[in-house]
């Protein structure tokens, strides 16, 4: 039997037995009446190291976003973000279904975009033939760009232009962590840039589910509103909520592992015939481009037949995502795969 070395995404993880074991010893109650201390422990950690006065548990970083969005926006209203953006690109038209806005594309740098790019796709105030732009959504790591890092100094000069124009700033940190880890800087920093943040539990961290969005009073006031609209309500969900807990005690300094071993199969790729080119990797996401006559369907089947899963994105992208559960061992073993593949 084949053991399956599975790397379309970080989302496949299997929570861990310290983890399980935190499951199954959670003390939880009814999250709808905000009584699963869990939850509220998990609300409160993420609050302070943001420091932030107010997080929210969600089911998942997609309505985590677009709450976010329903709380910054009116409807017919306009949020600026990278043409890869996530809350564009795979969540289901969500900006325009729940919040009634519309989204500026903006053609960045794999998925992040410039404090010069935003002032320039502002729409005049005052000329009311065009939507109002009031929010701003960055992504960090950028998924479509590979795992991109932005560079700290242009958030804070999108965050100038933001003030100068009464706009917005959410944070979709679905793999902040990994950006964290890898540039060396605090989620403290952040929480003093963007008014509001969703983080994700269930990718880096390998917790089975959730996400949570952080933010101050004044932006978070109608949060729990919104989640009930949108029907993220949640019984004793204290039970994921502790898995939270667990992953932000035990899971944060080991996604270096993750970004290492991605740096790794990065040298062994550049060095394949078959490989036209790989994209910058800074964190745990691999894009790279097969060499013309290399049939895509012909090489991922190659590599199910081995053993190996990984996914294509399109326009000729394949993306390969570390993990948790992508052990030392498969490591070894995937790199020999890639080195005899032909």
């Amino acid at each position: 039997m084949i053991v399956m070395i599975d790397l379309k995404s970080d989302t496949i993880t299997k929570p861990t037995p310290a983890m399980l074991e935190a499951i199954m010893n959670a003390e939880v109650g009814d999250d709808v009446y905000k009584e699963d201390p869990s939850v509220n422990l998990l609300e409160k950690r993420l609050a302070e190291m943001f420091g932030k006065e107010m997080a929210l548990f969600f089911p998942t970083g997609s309505m985590a976003n677009q709450a976010a969005i329903k709380l910054h926006t009116q409807p017919g209203e306009q949020l600026i973000c990278d043409k890869w953006a996530h809350v564009y690109n795979y969540e289901g038209g969500g900006a325009s279904f729940n919040s009634g806005v519309s989204c500026k594309l903006v053609d960045g740098d794999r998925g992040m975009i410039t404090a010069e790019q935003v002032k320039e796709n502002i729409n005049p105030p005052d000329f009311y033939h065009s939507p109002l732009t009031s929010l701003v959504c960055l992504e960090n790591t950028t998924n479509k760009g590979g795992g991109a890092c932005y560079d700290f100094e242009e958030i804070k000069r999108i965050r100038k232009v933001c003030d100068e124009h009464q706009l917005g700033l959410h944070l979709d940190g679905a793999r902040l962590f990994n950006a964290l880890v890898a540039k060396g800087e605090t989620p403290q920093q952040y929480g003093e840039i963007f008014d509001t943040i969703s983080v994700c539990l269930s990718k880096g961290l390998g917790t089975p589910m959730g996400s949570v969005l952080i933010g101050d009073k004044k932006q978070m006031k109608n949060a729990l509103r919104v989640r009930k609209v949108f029907g993220g309500g949640m019984r004793q969900i204290g039970f994921m909520a502790a898995a939270g807990i667990y992953a932000l005690d035990h899971h944060i300094e080991r996604l270096a592992e993750d970004h290492q071993r991605a740096k790794e199969l990065v040298e062994v790729l550049t060095s394949q015939t078959y490989v036209k080119e790989v994209e910058p990797v800074e964190t745990n996401i691999i894009i790279f481009y097969l060499n013309e006559g290399i049939d895509e369907i012909k090489f991922l089947k190659k590599l199910e037949d081995h053993g190996v899963i990984i996914s294509a994105m399109g326009q000729g992208k394949l993306r390969m995502v570390t993990h948790l559960d992508y052990t030392q061992l498969m490591h070894q073993k995937f790199i020999e795969i890639l080195k005899n593949l032909f």
